[in-house]
Formats: structure tokens, C-alpha cells, sequence
């Protein structure tokens, strides 16, 4: 009897780590949230989004304000076409920015909106013009090296610079340079 009691403990705990593990991929993949109620569609254009995946969150003040719907390529403008769907409770100027932002150590990307100063809204189906890019890790570090690179061969290639002070620009005068 004690055998079959210490096997059914053993099957309750490995049935909670299991939905332990199905609970935190499924927040992971960002599945457990629930359809905001009625919302508007506005798109916005990046030529960058990083690793931004439908129903990403879309952020305002950091509050949650939408979900990100579908996203496409353009192949006339080369850029990735965004559309954000806006809890109708929500409405945002017709000059709001898009930026997408990274959040938490797992790199979650959402969608933070900053409103802007004009009185008209955004409605179904506007386009957010001010977009800013995804921040590409792999791209900053190439920069940064390319320019330690090629640092030292500035330094190298540029011209002495000349040996006068301050204090000896005040005090010579042209003067001086014709005496001399």
C-alpha cells in the first residue's frame, strides 16, 4: 500500500509540472491574454521590426491599449506594413509615434504608442506616419566594432595638430607673424 501511495504523489507532481510548463509557454507565446473588446485597426509602416510577432502587446503609458493584428511586407516600399488593433475606449491624435521597444530579460517586443498634440483622432483604417525602427542588438555590435576598427587607423592618418595654446592665440597677433 505504501508503494502505490508514494506512485500516486510521484503522478501528482509530475501532472504540476507539466501544467506549470504549459502554463509559462503559453505566457511565453503571449496565448494567455484575452481579446481586448471592440477595437479600430490603424497601420503603421517600419522599415525594422525586429521580432515583433502578432498579438504583441501595443502600449501606451504602459498600459496595454491594443494588440498587434497582422503583419505584411510591402513590396513597392520594401517596408514591414503593422496593423494595430486599438481598444475603441482609446483614441489616440492623428500625429501619435510608434516605436517599438523590447521589454523584460526574454525580449518580449510590444508596440509603445506616445500620443501627440493634434485634435483630430486616428480612425479606422489611418496610417501612424512618425514610426521609429526596432533595435537590432547584432547591428549595434557590428557598428561598434567597425568603429573600434577604424579608430586607430583615423588616429594614425590625421594630421599633427598644431602646438599652440589658447593663451598664445590671445596674446599673438598678425603683427608678430609679419616680424618674424
Amino acid at each position: 500500500m505504501e508503494r502505490t501511495t508514494i506512485d500516486l504523489w510521484v503522478g501528482i507532481f509530475v501532472a504540476l509540472g507539466v501544467a506549470a510548463l504549459l502554463g509559462l509557454a503559453m505566457k511565453v507565446g503571449n496565448l494567455t491574454t484575452s481579446n481586448i473588446g471592440d477595437t479600430y485597426t490603424v497601420n503603421a509602416a517600419f522599415e525594422n521590426i525586429g521580432g515583433l510577432k502578432p498579438r504583441a502587446p501595443v502600449k501606451s503609458a504602459g498600459v496595454v491599449v491594443g494588440r498587434v493584428g497582422d503583419i505584411r511586407f510591402d513590396g513597392a516600399t520594401f517596408e514591414a506594413i503593422v496593423s494595430l488593433k486599438i481598444d475603441k475606449d482609446y483614441k489616440f491624435p492623428a500625429d501619435t509615434f510608434a516605436n517599438i521597444y523590447t521589454a523584460g530579460l526574454l525580449g518580449e517586443q510590444y508596440i509603445g504608442l506616445e500620443a501627440g498634440g493634434g485634435e483630430v483622432s486616428l480612425a479606422e483604417g489611418d496610417k501612424i506616419i512618425q514610426t521609429q525602427d526596432a533595435v537590432v542588438l547584432e547591428k549595434m555590435i557590428s557598428q561598434f566594432l567597425y568603429n573600434k576598427a577604424v579608430e586607430p587607423v583615423a588616429a594614425a592618418t590625421a594630421p599633427a595638430e598644431s602646438t599652440k595654446t589658447d593663451d598664445d592665440a590671445l596674446t599673438d597677433s598678425p603683427l608678430d607673424d609679419l616680424l618674424n
